[in-house]
């Protein structure tokens, strides 16, 4: 099966078009606007590590969390209750991104964030869709934290990063919690890792996915800086 080649007009092919690893097309760009409907059609974009070229990707299956059936284990409930960490939302995403970019991990030689892909997800960021969690340690250093995009009742993570044991999971427990009051019903961790595995994270067919993206479409948008909100959220 040939991958279509994407230009400058804002398509992708259907997502049934994808290979066996999840690959439908290459090329094109990461304006707002493509990002936005890649996301709306069940796409997200990878870099190739070989020659930077931008790869869309629909896996099949997809690896998504239910937020009302997130999993808490005995010691990270422990963890939490100790308030080892200070948690934030929206207040660094550069930061967060960089710091996702730069992590070093295990097995992996490079990374698929490029500085097109910080720059492209700052933007979005900037108007309102693309949201960072930051977790910071009792000396203020940001240990821990992730990113993703908000459309409709879905969240789409991006990446986390740790330098710090139990810190990116604290940020997504936090995350995942708030996201239930809020009505977020969908979380979508797009291919599968133990880390989000341990924590409730499912593989259900592309269909299925599908299906729960559209519902979702339907709800408003979170919108905007998520600073206060999550702010007020949390004294209520």
């Amino acid at each position: 099966m040939g991958y279509t080649l994407l230009d400058e007009s804002l398509y992708f092919p259907p997502v049934h078009n994808a290979d066996e690893h999840g690959i439908l097309a290459f090329g094109g760009d990461l304006s707002v606007n493509r990002l936005l409907l890649a996301y709306q059609s069940g796409i997200f974009p990878w870099y190739n590590e070989d020659d930077l070229t931008i790869l869309w990707w629909s896996p099949d299956p997809r690896f998504v969390l239910f937020p009302d059936e997130l999993r808490v284990s005995k010691s990270m409930r422990q963890i939490l209750r100790k308030g080892i960490f200070r948690v934030t939302y929206d207040e660094n995403f550069r930061g967060v991104i960089t710091a996702c970019k730069e992590i070093q991990r295990p097995g992996q030689a490079g990374t698929w964030i490029t500085n097109d892909m910080v720059e492209a997800y700052c933007q979005l960021h900037e108007v309102g869709f693309a949201h960072s969690v930051e977790v910071w340690s009792a000396e203020g250093a940001l240990v821990g934290g992730l990113y993703g995009v908000s459309l409709g009742s879905c969240f789409f993570g991006e990446s986390m990063f740790s330098k710090v044991s139990n810190a990116s999971k604290t940020g997504f427990i936090s995350l995942t919690q708030n996201l239930v009051k809020l009505g977020i019903t969908l979380i979508d961790c797009q291919v599968y890792t133990q880390h989000l595995e341990s924590l409730g994270g499912q593989d259900i067919p592309r269909e299925a996915y599908l299906q729960l993206l559209h519902r979702s479409l339907q709800s408003p948008t979170l919108h905007g800086s998520w600073t206060d909100l999550m702010r007020k959220l949390n004294a209520s």
